[in-house]
């Protein structure tokens, strides 16, 4: 790419130390207008001042969205409705953020008439592609600049010299090494005293959760209304997608839910040791698949296992606008027709424990379930059914012993 062809960029911005860096970096080796982009999805920081930091970094403009609601319903709740989950433990909870941001980050680049976009992410990491592949999938003529993949700053100390070379303070709020990711469905903690495998997790890392063995000695009890498979109210209250997913983060949080320490399989190759704090989502997630398991018939179900992995590979390797996706939510969409109902649960020291299970949907008959005396379910029944499944089984077992 040449350097000289860029004449204005938008900038995905968080205001940390790696895009604040950024900003004076382009200008100074691309010679062109930065403009900042930064989007609210639940991050929980207090964004009033980034304007001005942006501005005194060099950047021409900044351009902030609140995202929550649109995250909440257009993101979240569609995952919700998936019920997929990476690797078994990971609610996918950056993965699902990056597109939306970079969605909105091209319609900025569009509207301002940009002819580039860039990002902060490490060339080791994953949000590199997911951002990327949403540029391609959205605006495959835009240029995309990472300068992490082009400059030659090495560390944290590295850029914080960078900065005071070009007389621009940054105010460090976060002394530790840790990388973190946080949105209104998780945060999650890489890097720094995590890097080390023998290393136990530091309780002061943590930011959405107690621990559980400090949680309180009672549980809360909560129900979660559902209707086509979206959350819709919390013990009885209706609250927009966003507030009810908060609402679930504090209830969860202080009873030590939602906490996951795994060990993931990064796209870009290396196995990656992460933290993550989940708690609204992780009650959501358990809710849904209870209510699931009385509304969904059987052979439907067993189909959404099957494709889970699949779905969730897409999700965690950026190929959201992949036509794939959208195929899959028409299926997920189908499904969810009849996922109608409420579930309560206690929230007991990291625990989530079912109390009861209600929908007008349910496939769950007790006259046919019960093991006591029953007009509706013939016992003499399963003898033909087992001779005929049991079948071929029995040809296989004949032809063997004719062999012997």
């Amino acid at each position: 790419m040449k350097q000289n062809s860029i004449k204005k960029v938008v900038l995905a911005y968080s205001g940390g130390l790696d895009t604040s860096v950024i900003i004076p970096w382009l200008k100074e080796n691309y010679g062109c207008e930065v403009i900042c982009f930064a989007a609210d999805v639940g991050q929980g920081e207090d964004l009033s001042g980034l304007e001005e930091r942006a501005l005194s970094s060099g950047a021409s403009k900044l351009v902030l969205m609140d995202l929550k609601e649109d995250f909440a319903k257009y993101h979240i709740f569609p995952y919700i409705q998936s019920g997929v989950v990476y690797e078994e433990q990971y609610l996918l909870g950056t993965s699902i953020a990056r597109p939306i941001i970079a969605k909105k980050q091209v319609e900025v680049a569009n509207q301002e008439g940009a002819d580039a976009v860039a990002h902060g992410c490490t060339g080791k990491g994953n949000d590199q592609v997911r951002f990327e592949m949403t540029y391609m999938s959205l605006n495959p003529e835009l240029k995309v600049i990472a300068p992490w993949r082009e400059w030659e700053l090495k560390s944290r100390e590295d850029a914080l010299i960078y900065l005071n070379e070009h007389g621009i303070s940054f105010p460090d709020k976060d002394p530790s090494l840790y990388s973190r990711d946080a949105n209104l469905w998780h945060i999650s903690h890489e890097g720094g005293w995590l890097e080390d495998l023998t290393n136990e997790p530091k309780e002061d890392m943590f930011m959405y959760s107690v621990s559980p063995m400090d949680a309180p000695d009672t549980p809360t009890e909560i129900s979660i209304d559902f209707e086509k498979g979206c959350p819709i109210a919390v013990n009885g209250e209706t609250l927009s997608p966003a507030n009810l997913v908060l609402k679930l983060n504090d209830l969860g949080g202080k009873n030590g839910i939602g906490r996951v320490d795994l060990i993931e399989n990064r796209l870009v190759g290396m196995k990656s040791h992460g933290i993550y704090e989940t708690p609204g989502g992780t009650i959501l997630m358990h809710a849904h698949r209870e209510l699931e398991s009385i509304t969904l018939e059987r052979e439907t179900q067993s189909m959404k296992e099957i494709i889970k992995p699949f779905y969730a590979k897409i999700l965690y390797n950026g190929q959201y606008f992949n036509p794939v996706r959208e195929a899959l939510d028409a299926f997920y969409q189908e499904t969810q027709k009849v996922v109608n109902g409420t579930i309560k649960v206690k929230l007991y020291k990291g625990n989530i424990i079912t109390s009861s299970r209600e929908s007008s949907n349910s496939l769950y008959s007790e006259s046919y379930a019960t093991f006591g005396e029953s007009a509706d379910f013939d016992h003499n029944d399963a003898g033909g059914f087992i001779r005929l499944f049991g079948l071929s089984s029995k040809i296989n077992a004949y032809m063997q012993q004719s062999q012997e």
